[in-house]
């Protein structure tokens, strides 16, 4: 077009206006179209689009983007406690320890392994899931939060504590499950992890919630505890202590600090006895699990109970929670499946922009296909990440077997 049809025809205007209609709409040609404006009417209708347009993609990449306890927002990703420019090179060193499989399986290495997980995941977790970094069965009528509240206040209930008891919670994140578990039972929990930026989030979400004089947070290694023998009165460790690269040495620290007579709850990521290890896709769906979850190795369901013993615990009751009558645990990453793709491009924007660590894209795409094998092995029956185990320390100490 030349420069001509950038300005409304003249000529169409030689009309009279005895023949126009008194609400005819004036037509415009622009780049060779014609619109059609007829009146204030439709100047509001399309501001009222528009504004549907924009309230609805707020809605969708801001209301639906924080955690349900809107602990953190996606503007505030981080890489935890590694410097921005560095979160890329982590990303990075953290698969490496997969090329030295055996370096994670000796306990020097763990510490160093876990903390850079968690120093990569932590924001991200509280941001897509909620404070508690954890599984629950799906239970009919209740959301996922209340559902995730009922499955750790149980734990609290199978230790059967007093009011003022002293529990430890070993593995305890950002403190989700401690604030539950002191609202629900008034005891005074205290939570040990390895990761120091998770012990400074803990603490800022006590003291909001009002639990900071009942719940303490301590920065530590679960496998050498600095707390005194017989100090508890109660354990508990919600999926946590599958980061352990022998289970024995820290169901052995926790056995030290409880008081004879206390009880010790976990629930356990494990494979069950559905797993093959001479089907190819069942071994893909593990190691894709423990490569995304910073997991030295799963244990078999059959092996916690015998390790249990072996230190000197008594076994109460065992019981896979994931099983029916229980409602699928994987339903909550199916379906934030779709939410999944518009974070991603969330972050993925706020990485050009320079206000998100370039690492966090690539964090954020290997949780998303973490998921994806979690989803699978709770569909193929395989692994349950709440394998059950209530165990009493006897009242007579036995020394642990040999």
């Amino acid at each position: 077009n030349d420069g001509n049809s950038l300005s409304p025809s003249i000529n169409k205007r030689s009309h009279s206006k005895s023949n126009q209609q008194p609400n005819a709409a004036i037509p415009v040609t622009y780049l060779g179209s014609s619109t059609s404006l007829s009146s204030p009417m439709d100047v509001l209708a399309l501001f009222c689009t528009a504004s549907l347009v924009a309230g609805g993609l707020f809605w969708f990449l801001c209301v639906l983007g924080p955690a349900e306890q809107k602990g953190k927002r996606a503007v505030h990703l981080s890489g935890g406690s590694i410097a921005r420019d560095k979160v890329q090179d982590k990303y990075k060193q953290y698969w490496s320890f997969f090329r030295r499989p055996k370096e994670i399986e000796t306990a020097d290495k763990v510490p160093a392994f876990v903390d850079t997980f968690y120093n990569l995941v932590t924001d991200i977790y509280e941001w897509g899931w909620g404070q508690s970094f954890h599984f629950s069965p799906s239970i009919p009528g209740k959301s996922h939060r209340d559902a995730t509240r009922l499955h750790e206040e149980m734990a609290v209930d199978l230790l059967d504590v007093k009011p003022g008891a002293r529990v430890l919670d070993a593995g305890c994140g950002v403190g989700g499950p401690m604030r539950a578990i002191a609202a629900h039972s008034d005891a005074h929990v205290v939570g040990i992890t390895i990761n120091e930026y998770q012990v400074n989030r803990a603490r800022a979400h006590n003291k909001k919630a009002g639990f900071d004089s009942q719940c303490e947070v301590v920065c530590g290694n679960f496998l050498q505890m600095p707390f005194a023998d017989n100090s508890f009165d109660g354990a508990y460790s919600i999926e946590a202590t599958c980061h352990a690269p022998k289970l024995q040495d820290v169901y052995a620290e926790i056995y030290r600090v409880l008081k004879p007579g206390s009880l010790y709850v976990s629930y356990e990521w494990v494979t069950t006895e559905l797993y093959r290890e001479d089907d190819p896709e069942h071994v893909e769906i593990i190691r894709g699990i423990e490569r995304g979850d910073a997991l030295p190795g799963l244990r078999r369901f059959d092996e916690i109970a015998e390790i249990a013993r072996k230190v000197g615990f008594e076994v109460v009751k065992e019981k896979d929670l994931a099983k029916p009558p229980a409602m699928p645990w994987w339903v909550r990453l199916k379906m934030g499946r779709i939410a999944y793709w518009r974070n991603h491009v969330l972050v993925m924007v706020l990485a050009f922009l320079g206000i998100a660590p370039k690492g966090v894209v690539d964090v954020h795409e290997m949780l998303f296909k973490t998921a994806d094998y979690l989803v699978r092995g709770g569909e193929t029956g395989i692994f349950t990440p709440m394998h059950m185990i209530l165990c009493r320390k006897p009242e007579n100490k036995i020394p642990p077997s040999s």
